[in-house]
């Protein structure tokens, strides 16, 4: 378990991107969701002990992130959003020099690379140059390296962004094979509905709700969602959208007009909070 205690990050001219008191993250498959600027890649930069914080202290199966970050990076594995593969090299051989460069013997790494390239369904092209892979197979490589590592907790930060829809359900099924505990961020929605035992959302640098998919959708239970492009009443204005929240019995009242009908979704407990999604 995480357990986060009064952990804030400023950066120049006095900007707050973090300001959590107390959170405790539970074990297991968890996904951190939220727009742009709501402090996601911050915190689990700080947590895998690539940022320090400003204050405040977070722990680690107990371990303190910012007095004890040695055992901390000998616990967990971290894969941000930019990471790139080195094109010339295999998928094996980057596996295998990530087991290497955490201190694996080399009998250990070919063994665990091999394994892990198997579980996350790269182990026929393991030894074909990543240039010539798709973008859902470069990314499982890095999946492959945090599986292979035995790491205890593992950050992957938005770790399918950018892929097409099918690349995406690829990483998806590699995403399961691991065995540590795992947060993720994600833009997607239904991203997090598909991995996660746990969601836990962020806006301005804290959390503002966390909990089961049916434990967070349960406050608009029964309800759908009603999108028009003109105003209408007691409706929530997002972009050029007017959104609003009905019966299900009163669907009637809506259908065969000029309105998009949607069931309802995560993203719908952000609209609901105030919070301004971009998409």
């Amino acid at each position: 378990m995480i357990t986060i205690s009064g952990l804030n990050k400023i950066y120049n001219k006095n900007k707050i991107a973090l300001n959590i008191e107390n959170q405790d993250i539970d074990n297991g498959i968890v996904s951190i969701i939220g727009q742009n600027g709501a402090g996601k890649t911050t915190l689990l930069r700080i947590l895998s002990t690539q940022l320090k914080a400003t204050s405040g202290d977070a722990f680690i199966d107990n371990i303190s992130v910012m007095k004890e970050y040695n055992k901390i990076r000998k616990k967990t594995v971290s894969i941000p959003q930019e990471a790139a593969p080195i094109g010339i090299l295999t998928s094996y051989e980057q596996v295998y020099m990530y087991l290497t460069a955490r201190g694996f013997s080399f009998h250990s790494a070919r063994e665990e690379a091999n394994r892990a390239l198997k579980e996350v369904g790269l182990y026929n092209v393991r030894n074909r140059p990543t240039d010539e892979l798709s973008g859902g197979m470069k990314r499982k490589m890095f999946v492959a390296m945090a599986l292979a590592s035995n790491a205890d907790t593992i950050f992957l930060d938005e770790p399918t962004t950018g892929l097409d829809p099918l690349s995406r359900m690829e990483v998806w099924s590699a995403i399961k094979e691991l065995t540590g505990n795992t947060i993720l961020t994600t833009h997607y929605m239904e991203e997090a509905e598909e991995l996660s035992k746990k969601i836990y959302m962020m806006d301005s640098g804290n959390f503002i709700g966390s909990g089961t998919i049916d434990e967070l959708l349960l406050p608009l239970k029964g309800r759908i969602r009603i999108e028009s492009r003109e105003k209408l009443d007691n409706s929530y204005h997002i972009g050029t959208l007017y959104i609003k929240y009905v019966d299900s019995k009163d669907l009637p009242d809506y259908e065969n007009k000029y309105y998009s009908i949607k069931k309802i979704t995560i993203e719908d407990l952000f609209i609901i909070r105030g919070v301004n999604l971009e998409s």
